[in-house]
């Protein structure tokens, strides 16, 4: 039994009751054991917190880490497999390099997890993985795997098929390719699942095509919608209601102008990256504002700063520019915490301290929300990962 006590620390659970107290933290095995105020218990292996602020491991919910590799170009680019606008047999993990330098950088400021997603070339893209930062090998890492299906909508497949004359080239197009491969996928799982209970009926031949968009049927998996333009955002919700499965909104850069629609939805949003130019027609509505507008109008609403887009390692700074923009503090900070996690289905593991939950934690040297404020030390499973030098 591996132990280690924080001592000293202003704890942060950012849990639903967002409690704060002075105290400690008993970590055990990679979880959280205890935790209180007063006398701590007696442990062999002490970090002395000197009063920090603890918080629970940032996570961002849409990432390409490790798909695009730093300072490579095609060598590293891994992301979009834009040669089949329909592939979600695709797997996030397969292309994953966890010796990417982003992954120590995203670590040192303290993002201990992020869900890594193929690109938005293709309208279905593949299976997204929700891994942790720390680690050698891809398969130690994973949290989730498949967390959710990409798909995406809007210029994206367009001008990327636009520019081999294949389709799709128009938004309709894109809408009816999604469609006609889910309408596949419910009719191949129906063909299983009578052939399951019935032995006079055969079962289909393998589709890996169709297996892949088993689970999202299934509801065991959610659907990533890449949307920026709210009528894109309209119509990936229009077929996650035909098909029953779980929608959450990527990126949703109008989302804020149909906040009040979009609330009636409950549909999480996960909005970014807005520390970006707008390089595109769709991007004209940016605003550092989105987030916390989403927020206001009741929204389930997480952030990201879509690595390589904007690198993972100034997440901690995406907070401070929506919270300068009218973001309520607590928000934000469950926006790449407690919000993602349960987004992932994961609030009994990730995106709080509390006992039982993974030992992922951040120490600060004050108020996260702080650009002064330096990451002291990081913790992924309990194992100390990184510690500022003095």
């Amino acid at each position: 039994m591996k132990q280690t006590l924080l001592t000293n620390v202003n704890i942060w659970t950012m849990d639903r009751e967002n409690t704060r107290l002075h105290g400690w933290v008993l970590l055990e095995d990679g979880r959280i054991a205890a935790m209180g105020e007063g006398t701590p218990p007696a442990c062999a292996h002490i970090l002395d917190g000197e009063g920090g602020v603890l918080t629970p491991g940032l996570i961002d919910i849409h990432s390409h880490l490790g798909l695009y590799e730093d300072g490579l170009g095609f060598e590293g680019a891994d992301g979009n497999e834009d040669t089949d606008p329909v592939a979600p047999q695709l797997r996030a993990i397969d292309g994953v390099n966890p010796l990417d330098p982003g992954f120590r950088e995203a670590l040192e400021a303290g993002v201990t997890a992020a869900a890594v997603s193929p690109g938005s070339a293709n309208p279905i893209g593949g299976q997204i993985a929700l891994i942790k930062t720390a680690g050698r090998r891809i398969d130690d890492m994973i949290l989730k795997a498949p967390l959710a299906v990409k798909f995406a909508f809007g210029e994206n497949p367009k001008s990327v098929y636009h520019d081999k004359d294949e389709a799709p080239v128009t938004r309709m197009a894109t809408a009816a390719l999604i469609r006609e491969q889910l309408y596949k996928a419910k009719e191949y799982l129906a063909r299983c699942e009578r052939a399951a209970v019935d032995p006079d009926e055969d079962a289909p031949d393998y589709d890996i095509k169709l297996e892949a968009l088993v689970p999202l049927l299934r509801q065991e998996t959610a659907a990533h919608f890449h949307a920026h333009r709210a009528d894109d955002i309209f119509t990936a919700l229009r077929i996650a209601r035909e098909f029953g499965i779980k929608p959450v909104i990527i990126h949703g850069t109008e989302a804020h102008l149909v906040a009040d629609l979009l609330a009636e939805e409950d549909v999480p949003v996960v909005s970014g990256p807005y520390m970006t130019d707008r390089s595109k027609p769709e991007l004209r509505h940016l605003t550092d504002q989105a987030p916390g507008l989403l927020c206001k109008a009741g929204i389930e609403t997480a952030i990201t700063v879509d690595h390589p887009e904007i690198p993972l390692r100034l997440l901690p700074v995406a907070l401070m520019l929506a919270v300068r923009a009218g973001m309520d503090e607590l928000s934000a900070l469950r926006a790449v915490t407690s919000v993602p996690a349960h987004i992932a289905g994961l609030e009994d593991r990730i995106g709080s301290i509390g006992p039982g939950m993974d030992a992922d934690l951040v120490l600060w040297s004050g108020d996260p929300l702080e650009i002064k404020s330096q990451v002291q030390a990081v913790l992924v499973s309990g194992r100390l990962e990184y510690r500022r030098e003095k």
